[in-house]
């Protein structure tokens, strides 16, 4: 076991600003539109994993993807916003009113260069772009929308929530595949820190059209079962593969002072810790940075393995990374030691937005004392070590959880959430 630099290292210096608050929480998911639809029907277990409907995926492996269901964009957003937006752009657009509403915020209305949207997206809009690329063959370059322009790029979430909320200040984007949910928080950190007072951060994705799910089954991870109920199993001995999703999660940040200054209405907890790392090159002999990315992101916290009351996993449904990833836990915490959560068995894997979903997920479970449940993991391997939550939501006192991500190519990231102190609203 390796030791974990000191907060210093991790680039807080000293005298650091005290962690920036989550205020708010904008949920999209395949099990439930809308923040507390989707936490209710986690914890009741039920899954979003369907049959692909809208075309013929008979040529793709399983044909199962993690759909928001019954989603209307009419009805939540401008009719002006529909012709420029992609499927992804529409999700992302509804996640960040949500949040922005939960906050009680209008960042209109703060000072001008105070308020920034950072979000992470590893796909931009595939569907948006498959549909006018086939208008260009078949119909002409004159039938293509000027809105090709942008609304296929991955930093049109940020553009577009950044215009529609009057948010002039700072904005990024951030390309690690699913590590990606969590480095935005990161990044959006650093803008809190650097004088913004409020950010929307985190990941939404949608790539579910043919050409997206082709670009996903390139990858070889997908599983191959029909089956919603065996088709993703990390952590079990009948593990396939993967089902990809979409959807995420966005979720307003504030410095303590804003937040207190204007008596928001509910602080979920504090970003606590956070920490990236990248994976050695194959062949190396050195190991995978995920033990380590979770040490650092402890560290960053001023808080040791012994202080964590919940993992949220990254659950890759993979036997090798699914074995790498509980060697990591079983390093930190012993076998075990602490309870670990999957809540995407229920959704699939989201790209950049299932660690930020986890994240909503933990902010949640730390308010409600439950942790959420995996779903059909009936023959988890006992080598893995791993204190599976299943089934049914575990009661417990909880007060910081660690979030896992990791994304193709080698990304590892880890955000530390924890249970924040508030002093009692003012009163007139």
């Amino acid at each position: 076991m390796t030791t974990a630099p000191s907060r210093t290292a991790q680039g807080a210096p000293p005298g650091a600003a005290p962690p920036p608050v989550f205020t708010g929480i904008g949920v999209a998911a395949p099990n439930g539109l809308g923040t507390e639809e989707w936490w209710a029907a986690t914890l009741r277990g039920e899954h979003g994993l369907r049959p692909v409907t809208e075309y013929d995926a008979s040529g793709h492996p399983g044909g199962l993807v993690g759909r928001v269901p019954d989603f209307d964009a009419a009805r939540h957003l401008p009719g002006r916003l529909l012709p420029q937006t992609d499927r992804v752009t529409r999700l992302a657009l509804v996640a960040a009113d949500e949040a922005l509403k939960d906050a009680a915020v209008d960042p209109a209305r703060l000072p001008e260069y105070g308020a920034s949207a950072v979000t992470s997206n590893a796909t931009g809009g595939f569907e948006f772009t498959h549909r006018e690329i086939r208008k260009l063959w078949t119909e002409g370059p004159a039938r293509v929308s000027v809105y090709e322009s942008f609304a296929w790029f991955y930093a049109v979430n940020t553009g577009q929530i950044s215009i529609r909320h009057g948010m002039r200040g700072p904005g990024a984007v951030v390309v690690a595949d699913q590590a990606g949910g969590l480095d935005a928080l990161g990044q959006a950190r650093r803008v809190l820190r650097k004088g913004g007072v409020l950010a929307v951060s985190g990941g939404v994705e949608s790539a579910l059209d043919p050409w997206g799910l082709a670009a996903h089954a390139s990858s070889g991870t997908l599983s191959r079962s029909g089956d919603p109920a065996t088709a993703y199993l990390p952590f079990d001995r009948r593990a396939l593969g993967t089902v990809v999703g979409e959807g995420g999660a966005l979720l307003t940040l504030e410095t303590p002072r804003h937040a207190e200054e204007r008596d928001a209405p509910r602080i979920y907890g504090e970003l606590a810790g956070y920490a990236a790392t990248f994976d050695p090159p194959a062949g190396s002999g050195r190991p995978p940075g995920l033990e380590r990315v979770a040490r650092l992101a402890l560290a960053d916290a001023g808080l040791a393995p012994g202080d964590v009351d919940v993992v949220f996993a990254d659950a890759a449904g993979l036997p090798a990374a699914d074995a790498a990833e509980a060697a990591a836990l079983r390093a930190l915490f012993g076998p075990g030691g602490v309870p670990v959560s999957v809540p995407k068995t229920q959704t699939g894997r989201l790209a950049s937005g299932g660690p930020a979903l986890d994240v909503a997920a933990a902010l949640l479970a730390l308010r409600d004392g439950l942790v959420p449940p995996a779903v059909h993991l009936d023959e988890v391997d006992p080598a893995y070590g791993l204190d599976l939550v299943r089934d049914t939501p575990r009661a417990l006192p909880l007060r910081t959880a660690l979030v896992l991500a990791r994304g193709h190519g080698g990304f590892n990231a880890a955000v530390v959430v924890r249970a924040a102190r508030r002093r009692p609203r003012r009163t007139a």
